[in-house]
């Protein structure tokens, strides 16, 4: 197995994978060819010491390697897309919080931040007070949040769809869609997830981590940043608005 310690060189040798895989209504709101080896290891990202440092190996088609290279010096504790895929966003299509198919075309031409949220959750009161500060700031301008409930991280949102939905209008004055309660890992995967972890799975393919994990999806369906869970909505507003003003 690969040691993660960060004062040990080591190598990863992973396949790059070619993947091929407007205000919505308001019934959706809720209140083998020739490979090139590339060596990474003098792309250390700031932050690191000067003693640590990661060597990758990855076997790239010539055509991939200036969109990978572009996604090496990025900033420290947001992880980005490693893969392309073909795919968008908007060619899925989801159930609401109440049952209702939703084709995700309808968010074309909006920025999109899609959240994995829970009722019970140490951070919940943070990230729903701040969700939807910046939904109603932005919403106007074309952005989006999207929610999908996961009881899959200490068991924090248990509740049914009903009492989801409850909970986020009455206590937070949530507006933004929220849609049915999914898995984000496992063989239960809801599709929309399978797209974008691997639209933006980190090094090693990782897994959501925990509730409130979070997804910044362009205009056009691709995502373009991912957060971990202990990154606030505020601290995401520069990274939206830049999206924003992208025509």
């Amino acid at each position: 197995m690969v040691s993660m310690a960060f004062s040990t060189l080591f190598s990863i040798t992973a396949p790059f994978k070619s993947f091929t895989h407007n205000k919505t209504a308001n019934s959706l709101y809720t209140c083998a060819p020739s490979m090139t080896l590339l060596n990474l290891s003098s792309k250390i990202p700031s932050g690191f010491s000067k003693s640590s440092f990661v060597s990758l190996r990855l076997p790239l088609q010539p055509s991939q390697l200036s969109g990978f290279l572009s996604k090496t010096a990025r900033t420290p504790g947001v992880v980005y897309a490693t893969a392309a895929t073909e795919k968008s966003l908007h060619d899925f299509n989801v159930k609401d919080i109440d049952g209702k198919g939703v084709s995700l075309s309808k968010f074309k031409g909006r920025v999109l931040l899609i959240v994995n949220v829970a009722s019970k959750c140490g951070l919940t009161t943070s990230n729903y007070t701040e969700l939807s500060h910046i939904y109603e700031k932005y919403k106007s301008q074309g952005f989006e949040i999207l929610a999908f409930p996961c009881n899959q991280f200490g068991g924090q949102e248990p509740g049914p769809n009903s009492e989801i939905k409850q909970f986020a209008c009455t206590r937070f004055k949530a507006e933004f869609p929220i849609f049915d309660k999914v898995d984000v890992n496992g063989p239960n995967t809801a599709p929309v997830y399978q797209f974008l972890k691997s639209s933006a799975g980190g090094f090693l393919g990782d897994v959501v981590k925990w509730n409130f994990e979070k997804f910044l999806v362009d205009k056009n369906g691709k995502v373009v940043e991912r957060y971990p869970p202990t990154t606030s909505p505020f601290q995401i507003e520069k990274d939206i608005q830049k999206l924003l003003a992208v025509a």
